[in-house]
Order: structure tokens, then C-alpha cells, then sequence
């Protein structure tokens, strides 16, 4: 059945709930309570699975639920819950050097326990590095697009859009393989242009500052490692747990028609989900309270992105079919990255990634090409970029910015509003980096 273009409106309004609610004022105080969140996904998804259910497409709404919202809510939660569980606290002295290093870190630690986890576990330890600086409102943005966004292109874990790529059939390794020149580049070029203009603030300090710098430095501590075994589990089963290695998870199909001869039972098709569920049991128990209260540790965060994603998976469904069957007029590689990339910095860049992996779908791949996840490698690349890196270029294009933001100005700093954010850093910065990496390697 052909899906009407106005079944695409509860999508587009989810979306615009998103980008625009929060900047509205006392409007964006009522969103900010998650339970207001889940009126509004509940509002607009439950017509839309009425929908399909009452026009024979209950199988694509059920499957978008269980099989795609389901594993991708309980990968984050165990990735927050157990980096969650990690606390690092110190005071180092804010040398240039020493800034560059802590975001390298973050860089680096991205791919392997998501932007999130890394942004959370270093966030704090950041902040009161730099708490004796005067300029630091450069350091938290350069964060934000090195921790908690680029960072994370290397594996599934790193970013939400990469672990839905994943759940359409992309191997594990095949951004570690692929996409690695783009993620050092991007990376090289992001630190080495803040390490430039934190030299030049760093010169700009007043000595009174630097001296309490150095007087107030305390030692690295860390607690709550046993989460470091919890971590490796959560890397583990999604690496192994899945249809490759164990066949009895997937359905039987006849190789020559390609129909489902037998169905495998769904709590064998979420048997990776079931061993998440056992990991954040195991993370919490385990983990000393007072870490995870030195840590801070909420779960407003993810409660957030649970009621947001909810919505959102719920009414993508049928936009994801319209694509499929009204392809965008996009088809050059390039025209993939600018496409994703800024509808992922004014939307979200997980459903992003889902809309213009549905386009690519309708391109025919070369023959002799081997497929990833149903398209051309070139378009999975660039795709990948788009949704990845340009989340960095506003507050809202991926979910750990706010959170980045919200803690900082906790601590007393001074953040650019939405749009100052965009003048004073990610279309200055950002953007023409991005710009090159593409020219050169897309």
C-alpha cells in the first residue's frame, strides 16, 4: 500500500517539538519534564500505530518497536549506566597541553562507550580543570564537537545513528575499517585548532589565576572500576550476540525465493537486549553508591531520551516508507553528507540517518559492489559523516550537546544561547573542517 505524504506530518511535528519547544519560553519549561515528553510521543505515535495496524501494516510497526527502539534504548542505558559508574575526579593544572589531552581522551574513548558515556565521564573532570581559567567557554564547545560528537564514528557504540545502521545490517568493524581517515582527520584538525586558540587565552590569563591553578591541582582519582568489566560485556554482546554467531537467532528463509520459512521466537531475536538488561543489574548492584553520587549519577538523562524516542521511532516508521517508495532526487555521495549532515544539526541525527538510509535503499548498487546494509559503501560513508559530525553544529543535533551545556552552566559558565552557539563557534569551526575532511576523503 502506498503511504500518503500526510502520514509524514506526526514525524515532522515530532521533530519540530524537538528543535523548537525548548527554545520557547515557559513553553520549554514544561518540555523539560520528561513525563510532558511522553504525552506529547504518546500524542502522536498511537494514531500513527492505529494507522497502520487498521491498513495491514502491523508488522512494520511492531517490528520498528521491538526489534529497532527496543535494542537502541537499552544499548544507551547500559552505556550510561556503566560509564555512570565510572568517576573521575581531580584538579589538573589547565595547560593547553594538558585541555588537548583530556579531549583527545574523550576522542578516542568515544567510539568505544558512546558519546555520551565519554562526554559523561570526562565532562566533570574538564570543568574542574579549567575552573581557575577565566576564558573557558571555548574548551566546553570544542567538547562538544570532539567528545560528544566526533569522536564517535568508529563503532556502533559511538553514536545512536551508527548502532541503527548497525541494526540494518552493517558488520560491527565496518566504520573501524572505513571511516577511520575521516574520523583522524576530523579529530587532528578539531585539536589542533584548539590548541591554537587556547594558547592564545592561555596567554590572555591573569597570573592571580594561574597561580591558584597550580596551588589548587589535586591528584586523578577514580573509582567504581568493576563498570570497566561491565563496559567490556556491553562492547562484547554487541559484537557477538547477534545472528552471525548464533544462527538460532535468526529467522529460517528459503534462499531461492528469499520468503520466512519459520520465524525465530522474539525473546531469541532480543537475546543481546536480554544480556543489557543483565549488565545494568550487574553495573548498579555492584557499584558503591557514593560513586555514582560523587558522579552526580541521574537518570533523568536517559529517562529523556526513552520518552523522545519513543515518538520518534513510532511516527519514522511510516516517513521511512514514504521514502522508500518517493525517493528524494539525491543520488551523488556528497549530496548524502550536506543532506544528512543539516538535517541532523536542526532535527536529530538518528532518525536523519534512518531517512536518508531509505533513500540510498532505492539507488541501485553497481554491480560487482558489495552492498552495506542494503546501499553502496559510498553512500553508508557518507551518511555516517553527515549524521556524526554535523550533530555538532547546534545544541540540539545530538543528545549529549545539552546535556554538555546544562552541566556547565551548573558550574557557573557562561554558555552561548542557541543561535550564538552556531555564530560564535560550529559555522566558524566546525563547519569549514567538515567541509575539508569532505573535499578530500568523500
Amino acid at each position: 500500500m502506498a503511504i500518503p505524504a500526510w502520514m509524514l506530518i506526526p514525524f515532522v511535528v515530532m521533530l519540530l517539538c524537538i528543535a523548537i519547544l525548548p527554545l520557547i519560553p515557559r513553553v520549554g519549561e514544561w518540555w523539560e519534564h520528561n513525563l510532558h515528553k511522553l504525552y506529547v510521543s504518546l500524542l502522536l505515535g498511537t494514531p500513527v500505530a492505529i494507522w497502520l495496524c487498521f491498513n495491514g501494516m502491523s508488522h512494520d510497526i511492531i517490528h520498528q518497536m521491538v526489534y529497532d527502539y527496543i535494542p537502541f534504548i537499552l544499548l544507551l542505558m547500559a552505556l550510561f549506566v556503566t560509564t555512570g559508574g565510572i568517576c573521575i575526579r581531580g584538579d589538573l593544572i589547565a595547560t593547553p597541553t594538558t585541555n588537548t589531552i583530556i579531549l583527545a581522551i574523550g576522542w578516542v574513548l568515544a567510539s568505544f562507550m558512546g558519546t555520551t558515556g565519554a562526554a559523561m565521564l570526562l565532562i566533570r573532570l574538564l570543568l574542574s580543570t579549567i575552573q581557575q581559567r577565566k576564558y573557558k567557554v571555548h574548551t566546553v564547545l570544542f567538547f562538544i564537537a570532539i567528545v560528544a560528537n566526533c569522536g564517535g564514528m568508529l563503532s556502533p557504540l559511538g553514536d545512536p545513528p551508527l548502532f541503527l545502521l548497525f541494526q540494518k545490517g552493517t558488520p560491527f568493524m565496518w566504520w573501524m575499517q572505513n571511516m577511520l581517515p575521516e574520523w583522524a582527520l576530523t579529530g587532528a584538525l578539531l585539536l589542533l585548532v584548539y590548541f591554537c586558540i587556547d594558547t592564545y587565552f592561555y596567554k590572555k590569563e591573569p597570573t592571580v589565576g594561574l597561580m591558584a591553578d597550580v596551588h589548587e591541582r589535586r591528584k586523578l582519582q577514580i573509582t567504581g572500576l568493576i563498570n570497566i568489566f561491565w563496559l567490556l560485556c556491553v562492547i562484547a554482546s554487541t559484537m557477538f550476540i547477534n545472528s552471525t554467531y548464533l544462527p538460532f537467532m535468526a529467522d529460517t528463509v528459503n534462499e531461492e525465493t528469499g520468503e520466512v520459512i519459520k520465524h525465530a521466537p522474539f525473546y531469541f531475536k532480543l537475546l543481546r537486549e536480554w544480556a543489557f538488561i543483565l549488565i545494568i543489574l550487574g553495573s548498579w548492584v555492584t557499584t558503591k553508591r557514593e560513586v555514582r553520587v560523587n558522579n552526580n549519577y541521574s537518570w533523568t538523562p536517559i529517562l529523556e531520551v526513552a520518552c523522545v524516542f519513543l515518538g520518534i521511532f513510532a511516527t519514522m516508521t511510516p516517513a521511512l516508507m514514504f521514502l522508500q517508495q518517493n525517493p528524494l532526487p539525491i543520488t551523488a555521495p556528497w549530496q548524502f553528507v550536506y543532506s544528512t549532515g543539516m538535517l541532523s544539526a536542526f532535527l536529530d541525527n538518528a532518525p536523519t540517518a534512518m531517512v536518508f538510509h531509505a533513500t540510498a535503499t532505492t539507488i541501485p548498487v553497481a554491480e560487482g559492489v558489495q552492498a552495506v546494509a542494503g546501499i553502496a559503501p559510498e553512500y553508508m560513508k557518507a551518511i555516517s559523516m553527515g549524521a556524526v559530525f554535523f550533530g555538532s553544529l547546534t545544541y540540539i543535533g545530538n543528545g549529549p550537546n545539552f546535556m554538555v551545556k546544562s552541566i556547565a552552566e551548573q558550574e557557573g559558565i557562561n554558555m552561548p544561547s542557541f543561535f550564538g552557539y552556531m555564530a560564535k563557534f560550529s559555522l566558524i569551526i566546525c563547519l569549514p573542517i567538515y567541509v575539508i575532511v569532505q573535499l578530500i576523503l568523500i
